[in-house]
């Protein structure tokens, strides 16, 4: 891959001493949150090999293990694979530095994929979609999570204003870049974002609506085990509408 690949100074942006272990302190709903959604999506499922594509530090991969008898975390940031030898120590785990849109791995290796929290970070996802499609075995299953722009405070908004949701890719950076080339901060439509799926051979099985109660507001008012029971209770049902903030897609390659 060249160097000058826009993907390549995305990975670099995670070079600069940020510690995205931090990111998730007070955020164990969230955490949790997903935790319910993989584990609903896959239930009954096993898998001979998985890959958590920009898998950070790796605080998916130990539950993927338990449905997938290999798990690779992969992972473009050195710094993050750095901090998921001590996350990952004493599981069989592999960890390879990687990019989104050039895996390592050979076409139809994995039968399982799963891409969490990496969305936001890519305005124009098709290579990203090429790539896990090659690598997915006939049959195999990709769980792809969207920060979603169409979530229930936006649409009411819009409807407000009287304007349309948008198709495209919404940047919410509320701080201005401090390179030319940092990190991009997307939101997307969520319905723009199967089409991108289904060209790339991905089709659409299911969904679920993810951290439906993220807010500070909340967390300071609720028990964390009465936030975490309403959404394990409203994840199915609040996915008709995009409501939450990170809609999950279950994906099947024909």
């Amino acid at each position: 891959m060249n160097d000058d690949k826009p993907s390549k100074k995305v990975a670099n942006q995670y070079e600069r001493g940020y510690d995205y272990t931090k990111y998730w302190d007070n955020r164990d709903y969230e955490n949790a949150a997903e935790h319910i959604a993989i584990r609903r999506l896959l239930k009954g499922k096993h898998f001979s090999a998985a890959a958590d594509i920009g898998g950070g530090f790796g605080r998916l991969c130990i539950l993927l293990r338990t449905f997938s008898d290999k798990v690779t975390l992969a992972e473009p940031a050195a710094t993050q694979l750095e901090a998921a030898k001590e996350v990952l120590q004493g599981t069989d785990i592999a960890q390879v530095q990687m990019q989104a849109d050039d895996l390592k791995f050979a076409d139809g290796e994995l039968d399982l994929v799963t891409m969490v929290r990496v969305m936001h970070h890519i305005p124009e996802p098709s290579a990203e979609f090429a790539e896990i499609s090659r690598v997915l075995a006939p049959g195999g299953t990709a769980i792809i999570e969207v920060a979603n722009y169409g979530h229930y405070k936006n649409r009411r908004r819009h409807r407000k204003e009287g304007t349309p949701m948008p198709t495209e890719p919404v940047s919410i950076r509320t701080v201005k870049a401090d390179e030319p080339d940092a990190i991009a901060f997307v939101n997307h439509n969520i319905d723009t974002v199967v089409g991108q799926l289904e060209a790339a051979g991905l089709r659409l099985e299911s969904k679920l609506s993810v951290s439906n109660l993220r807010s500070q507001k909340l967390k300071r008012a609720l028990p964390k085990s009465a936030m975490i029971a309403a959404e394990r209770a409203t994840q199915r049902y609040l996915a008709k509408s995009n409501f939450g903030p990170s809609i999950f897609l279950k994906l099947r390659k024909p």
